[in-house]
C-alpha cells in the first residue's frame, strides 16, 4: 500500500443474508485508489459497484477481508467526515432553499452561522450556481439539481467525493455538460473521486482509473489506468486513445459476463 493510499482493499468480501439465501454481493476486492485519483465503477445492475462505494462509506458492512479510508476503518472516516457523498437522486428538500439544503451538512456539524454563509457561497461559485442560492429546488432544472447535491457534498471540505450514479437519470446533452463541468471542478478542487456510472463513454471520459466489475458475486475482472491527459476536451471521445480504452472496458465486461 503506498503512502499516497487513501482507499485500500484487500481481500474484501460482502455476503447479504436473504430469504432466499446468502447473496454473494462482493468478492475477494482488491484495490487501491490513490490521492488525487478519479475512479469510475463501471458494470452490470447488481454487480456490487454501489455495494462497494457503500461500504467505502460505512453505509454497508464488509463480512470478510478489510478496508481502509485514509488510513482509517469506514466508520472511522465517516466520523471524520472524510468525504461527501452524492446520490442517484439529488435528495434536495423542497421546502429548503437551494442554500438551505447546502447548509445542511453544515448545521448538523455545528459551523458558525457565518462560517456556513461563507461556505455556501464558495461552493456555490464551484458548481456555478451562484446566483440560485435563494431558489428552490423545484424552481431549477434536473441538472442542476444535482450540480446543487455535489456542492452540499463540498460544503465541509472532505476529501473525498463518493458519486453514485449522479447523472444516471439526465439526458445526453446535460450528462455531456455535467461531465465536462466535473472534470473542471476536480482539477480545482483536486479531490479523491470515486464514481459508479453504467455508461462506457462516461467512465471513459472522466477517469483516470477505471474499474471493470463482473456479475454476481462481484468481483474486478480488470483495473485499466487511463493514458488520456488530464485536459479532457469532449472532443476527445472521437481520438484512437480514447476508443481503445473504451473497447477495453467493453471486453472487461464481455469477459465478465462469460466468466459468470
Amino acid at each position: 500500500m503506498s503512502e499516497n493510499s487513501v482507499i485500500h482493499a484487500e481481500k474484501l468480501n460482502l455476503v447479504f443474508q436473504t430469504n432466499d439465501g446468502s447473496v454473494h454481493a462482493l468478492k475477494d476486492i482488491d484495490l487501491t485508489i490513490n490521492k488525487g485519483d478519479f475512479v469510475s465503477f463501471i458494470g452490470p445492475s447488481g454487480c456490487g459497484k454501489t455495494t462497494f462505494l457503500r461500504v467505502i462509506a460505512d453505509l454497508e458492512q464488509p463480512t470478510g477481508g478489510t478496508i481502509t479510508v485514509n488510513g482509517m476503518t469506514p466508520q472511522q472516516a465517516r466520523e471524520a467526515r472524510a468525504y461527501g457523498y452524492v446520490f442517484q437522486a439529488s435528495g434536495l428538500y423542497p421546502w429548503r432553499t437551494i442554500a438551505g439544503n447546502i447548509k445542511l451538512p453544515l448545521e448538523i456539524m455545528g459551523y458558525s452561522k457565518e462560517e456556513q454563509d461563507k461556505r455556501v457561497e464558495q461552493v456555490l461559485e464551484l458548481v456555478e450556481l451562484g446566483s440560485f442560492g435563494k431558489k428552490y429546488p423545484w424552481q431549477l432544472s434536473g441538472g442542476m439539481q444535482q450540480r446543487a447535491s455535489i456542492a452540499r457534498a463540498l460544503s465541509f471540505d472532505a476529501d473525498i467525493l463518493l458519486m453514485d450514479e449522479p447523472f444516471g437519470a439526465l439526458d445526453e446533452i446535460v450528462r455531456d455538460h455535467l461531465n465536462e463541468q466535473l472534470l473542471a471542478l476536480w482539477a480545482r478542487t483536486e479531490k479523491t473521486i470515486g464514481f459508479v456510472t453504467h455508461s462506457i463513454p462516461e467512465a471513459v471520459y472522466l477517469s483516470t482509473k477505471i474499474v471493470v466489475m463482473s456479475p454476481r458475486p462481484g468481483r474486478i475482472a480488470d483495473v485499466i489506468e487511463s493514458p488520456l491527459p488530464k485536459e479532457r476536451p469532449l472532443e476527445i471521445r472521437d481520438s484512437k486513445e480514447f476508443l481503445e480504452v473504451a473497447a477495453r472496458v467493453r471486453d472487461g465486461l464481455r469477459a465478465g459476463h462469460l466468466d459468470d
